[in-house]
């Protein structure tokens, strides 16, 4: 498998990408969607992480409030990593289970691990990535996307936009930059033009 480290920051289009990358076949495995999967009730997790920051971030029903925690680790970077300790390596875990899976079934394969703290992720790091993957957008450019598209005012942007790595770091480890700040369709062109060059190197690599 070829396995690619998808990231980028809020709003930045990195979904976009992903959907194109799954839409030519490739494995994509979504970060986020193992949070979810992770603080699930009765999971491990979701009993660290009321130990953690208190039954307010526990709905009535079980489940996790993820407004109550968003409220308190948007802001707070020392909460933010306890955060990240208690949920990264479960998801880490569970990321490599669906990608081993993939692999089997499919030598040829291309995996994408679509995650948007891959440079806050130092646990991650030990991840073989054949290619690490950066969707790149300015900051206006994104706090623009996030007032239009998800009703935010512009501090709570701002403050998502901080609550991530910097520009400069998630740029420092790309080994691709895929620019998202022109049209749709030059984000789409972009990620064909990767498709073609990570599939071409998946049957490459099986052939070696």
């Amino acid at each position: 498998m070829y396995l690619i480290g998808l990231t980028g920051g809020i709003a930045s289009g990195k979904s976009v990408v992903a959907q194109r990358l799954a839409s030519h076949g490739a494995v994509v495995v979504d970060a986020d969607v193992l949070a979810r999967e992770v603080v699930e009730p009765g999971t491990p997790g979701l009993a660290r992480i009321a130990e953690e920051f208190g039954p307010s971030v526990i709905n009535a029903d079980g489940t996790l409030n993820r407004a109550a925690l968003g409220a308190i680790i948007f802001t707070d970077a020392e909460k933010r990593a306890a955060l990240n300790a208690i949920t990264h390596p479960a998801i880490l875990k569970r990321g490599n289970e669906l990608f081993e899976a993939a692999r089997a079934a499919d030598p040829y394969a291309v995996g994408v691990y679509d995650v948007p703290l891959l440079v806050e992720a130092a646990h991650d790091r030990p991840r073989k990535y054949d290619l690490v993957v950066v969707v790149h957008a300015d900051a206006e450019t994104r706090i623009r996307r996030m007032i239009e598209l998800r009703g935010m005012t512009r501090e709570e942007a701002t403050h998502r936009i901080n609550s991530q790595a910097s520009d400069a770091e998630r740029l420092a480890i790309a080994d691709v930059v895929i620019d998202s700040s022109g049209t749709l369709e030059h984000t789409l062109e972009q990620t064909d033009e990767l498709w073609e060059m990570a599939a071409a190197s998946a049957r490459s690599e099986h052939a070696d």
